[in-house]
């Protein structure tokens, strides 16, 4: 491609979906090619007959000027559009050549003798029309040459223009300054000009000037040529330097003055030339129109889908959850009775039983109690990953002291907090989160003769790192991977009670936050939880 993209490298990848800066595909080069052949065999027919003088057509030139000027203007503004999307400086430059060309246009119609009227516009004299024409001709391939030399894909950021809308008010304005100093030149300074045209016939210090113009048209074609890979841009740049050489020669070089065959041909080959990119770029913005079409039709079929997976999802949570309450109603029936037939044992045969039998009824209750539990915890296990979060900003250090206040049996375990930096999320889940590390934290140290927790946190570049660390149990690093699975266990339950849920609760909700859970420890020396959020977030 001719230019870097923007700043953002996902810009170069949308430039590449712009048809005038996609490398031309063989079937584009073999038509350019069938162009410029026709183009040829075209000139070489008319070039013997060039000096042949044809009568005056007082209609000729005022339609060829204004087909010229609109076709110029409109592709100049396509260009610019282009440029405000890829903010390419060679797009910039050729804009700014075919501006160039439409304003001197504008020059060359207003000051031309006999149109407007009989010695022109603008304080015209007799070499004005022929110099502003020369200088019109040659301007433009020379910034064609500057488009070539412009640095391509490559050279880093340096060639992106950082204001677009700075740099289009800029071009314009040079581009018309410079026009009107080139007119004011012509006009204001016609005496010292040499002299080309007498009447309407060449005089003989044309060839030199035509040729001049001329040699610059040719001397853009093999720079355009090095501009490697070739963009459909370049091919039909060559195509139009390759019309202008043929245009200048029929018009300036060959022929012997206004109105005779070269000069028509000559014109018509200019405006032939001035068509070429506007119909690239016209053909471009309709294939852009149409992928923009499909696109379209294409997100409102996903998003109808979309919305029909999110029903069917919306139907499906419902119907889980009347499950779920359901099934929690229909274990929790018989618990109650257990429970409650063991409260009544309790409380009124406690005293006629034996050792072994209070020891059994204990056991009774404590198993309900504990199976409530597991139900109440496969309960939020099957609801964290079904509900919506509702972010908002999270002040991580209340939230862990609120976890820590709460019925965690934490009497004589000692609580430290460090600096918990603020977090975005899901209130009432981060608070599930730092309820079962604290209470895990608290459980497997309580058996410690000075038990200790600290929790803390800190920022960690693009992410917001929190922990809970214990002075308890630990564990073997090499059953890590086992602790936030759900029912996994790494110590009997009858020394440390609980349904091996919570972990994989805080594993769910983390992982729901774009965020990761991991932990270290060390049989007998404790172990320190870990869950990271990203700080984007917050």
């Amino acid at each position: 491609m001719s230019e870097l993209a923007l700043t953002n490298p996902g810009v170069r990848q949308q430039g590449r979906t712009l048809l005038s800066t996609l490398p031309a595909a063989f079937a584009e080069q073999r038509l350019a090619l069938a162009v410029v052949v026709i183009s040829t065999v075209i000139f070489a027919a008319v070039a013997p007959f060039a000096k042949l003088q044809l009568a005056p057509m007082p209609a000729f030139l005022p339609a060829y000027q204004s087909a010229l000027i609109v076709n110029d203007l409109i592709t100049a503004v396509l260009l610019l559009g282009q440029f405000g999307i890829l903010r390419w400086r060679a797009l910039l430059v050729l804009a700014g050549a075919y501006l160039f060309s439409a304003f001197m246009a504008v020059a060359h119609a207003l000051s031309f003798p006999g149109l407007f009227l009989q010695t022109g516009l603008l304080g015209a004299g007799p070499q004005t029309t022929a110099w502003i024409y020369f200088l019109w001709h040659a301007g433009f391939p020379l910034l064609v040459i500057a488009y070539a030399l412009t640095p391509s894909d490559g050279q880093a950021q340096a060639r992106v223009v950082a204001k677009p809308g700075h740099a289009v008010l800029a071009c314009i304005g040079l581009v018309l300054a410079l026009v009107c100093a080139l007119t004011l030149f012509t006009t204001a300074g016609h005496d010292v000009l040499p002299t080309i045209m007498a009447g309407s016939r060449d005089a003989p210090a044309k060839i030199v000037v035509a040729t001049a113009a001329w040699g610059l048209s040719v001397a853009a074609l093999p720079l355009l040529w090095r501009r490697r890979p070739h963009t459909v841009l370049d091919l039909w740049l060559m195509v139009v330097m390759c019309v202008w050489v043929f245009d200048i020669a029929l018009a300036s070089v060959l022929n012997a003055g206004r109105f005779d065959v070269g000069w028509y041909a000559g014109r018509v080959y200019g405006l032939l030339a001035a068509s070429f990119v506007l119909a690239v770029l016209l053909l471009e913005n309709g294939m852009l129109y149409a992928r923009l079409s499909r696109a379209y039709a294409a997100e409102q079929r996903e998003r109808a889908r979309a919305e029909a997976r999110s029903a069917e999802l919306d139907a499906a949570n419902k119907e889980l959850d009347a499950f779920s309450h359901s099934v929690s109603h229909d274990l929790r029936a018989p618990l109650r009775a257990v429970d409650g037939y063991a409260a009544m044992l309790e409380e009124d045969y406690a005293t006629r039983l034996d050792d072994d039998g209070q020891r059994r009824l204990k056991a009774l209750r404590l198993g309900c109690t504990q199976m409530n539990r597991l139900i109440d915890d496969l309960l939020h296990f099957s609801r964290v990953g079904r509900t919506e979060l509702r972010k908002m900003p999270v002040a991580m250090a209340e939230l862990a002291r609120e976890a820590a206040s709460g019925p965690l049996d934490a009497g004589r375990t000692r609580i430290d907090f460090e600096e918990l930096p603020e977090a975005s999320g899901d209130r009432a889940l981060l608070k599930q989160v730092w309820v079962n590390l604290v209470s895990n934290a608290v459980k497997y140290s309580g058996k410690r003769e000075h038990p200790h927790v600290v929790v803390g946190g800190r920022r960690d570049g693009a992410q917001l790192v929190y922990w809970v660390r214990d002075n308890g149990a630990g564990f073997d690093m090499r059953y890590a991977e086992k602790l936030f699975g759900v029912f996994q266990r790494l110590h009997r339950a009858e020394e440390f009670p609980g349904t091996g849920v919570g972990l994989a609760i805080v594993q769910r909700v983390v992982a729901r936050h774009g965020g990761r859970v991991w932990a270290e420890g060390k049989p007998g020396e404790g172990a320190c939880f870990y869950f990271a959020l990203p700080r984007e977030a917050a």
